[in-house]
């Protein structure tokens, strides 16, 4: 188990020892979840902004105002 402070800033540094565990680098993008009494720290897996951003635009071509008049009353 390692530690860290916080600043006043809310900033903290991830101790070496974690980083290398965990394969951290620069750049790389963590994900914040309080879940109860425990703070979870994910990193964000490369490639998943490109997918959600794809998906999206496939699912924005049924959000067209003839869409939204047809499915009004549904």
């Amino acid at each position: 188990m390692e530690f860290a402070k916080i600043t006043a800033r809310g900033q903290t540094t991830i101790p070496k020892g974690v980083r290398e565990a965990a394969s951290l680098h620069e750049g790389d993008i963590l994900s914040f979840e309080v879940e109860d009494d425990h703070l979870v720290v994910r990193k964000v897996a490369p490639g998943r902004d490109d997918y959600l951003h794809g998906l999206s635009k496939v699912l924005g071509e049924w959000a067209s105002p003839e869409d939204e008049e047809a499915w009004r009353d549904l």
